[in-house]
């Protein structure tokens, strides 16, 4: 669904990110000395540089993170275990790599993926642009809202069923720009129209943490996931390979 920058593009996107990141030290980086602090427990999440989101309550950078919250590992995220949640995680087909995953929570779903980016320039702008257009040259139709993480996008995506016929599937696109991390939920069900029903995985989230690592990466490259080992609460339900996605997620393994 989503058109990838050109290898000269990311260099050249990530050369110029980098030349500002030296020349301005670390006090433009979330969690550059070593952590932040919170109130009773709770993580908080520094002032974002212009052009990143804001997101003072979550989801964290894992340099952000001092709270106890239990959280089941998937390598480049870290999910609140949340009582009631189904975890199901999309394997590509031929290379078995974990490419997203997927919360099942309250009767509704989010699909959730990281990706490398800049580390001060958000690419959720452009990102979202391309959706849009992807889903107008499909027949589908979306709109740009105001999220609690700048702007989303809420759409009718159109969607095949068995029998051959073509129904539209509400879905809500959030994008939200870390340091040197993108992060995309997709919210599908009765939480991407109802702000009720999408309380509870807004909630898990704002708990989220990304794992960016230190290793160099082309901005809008996926951030590895693996097999998690699942705290109390959270019932993983096994490996969905991508052609096996709900429509409203299909293609969306890149951006």
């Amino acid at each position: 669904m989503f058109r990838r920058r050109s290898a000269r593009d990311d260099e050249a996107a990530e050369a110029t990110t980098t030349e500002t990141d030296e020349s301005s030290g670390a006090a433009g980086v979330p969690g550059a000395d070593g952590g932040a602090g919170g109130g009773e427990g709770a993580s908080t999440a520094p002032a974002a540089p212009a052009g990143l989101s804001p997101r003072p309550q979550g989801p964290f950078d894992v340099t952000e993170v001092d709270d106890e919250l239990p959280r089941v590992d998937l390598g480049a995220l870290r999910l609140p275990g949340v009582p009631g949640m189904e975890l199901r995680l999309e394997v590509e087909d031929g290379t078995r790599r974990v490419v997203a995953a997927t919360v099942a929570l309250s009767g509704s779903t989010a699909q959730l993926q990281a990706f490398a980016a800049p580390r001060t320039q958000g690419i959720w702008g452009e990102v979202r642009s391309e959706i849009a257009a992807s889903l107008a040259s499909s027949g589908g139709v979306s709109q740009e809202v105001p999220g609690p993480y700048g702007t989303e996008l809420v759409a009718q995506v159109p969607t095949r069923l068995p029998d051959g016929r073509v129904m539209a599937s509400p879905a809500r696109f959030v994008g939200v720009d870390g340091p040197r991390w993108f992060l995309r939920a997709v919210l599908s069900g009765p939480a991407a129209v109802d702000a009720e029903a999408a309380a509870p995985l807004e909630a898990l989230l704002r708990g989220a943490v990304v794992v960016r690592g230190s290793e160099a990466m082309a901005p809008r490259d996926l951030l590895p996931l693996k097999l998690p080992q699942a705290p109390a609460g959270a019932v993983p339900a096994g490996e969905q390979p991508t052609g096996e996605q709900p429509a409203a997620q299909q293609g969306q393994q890149e951006v």
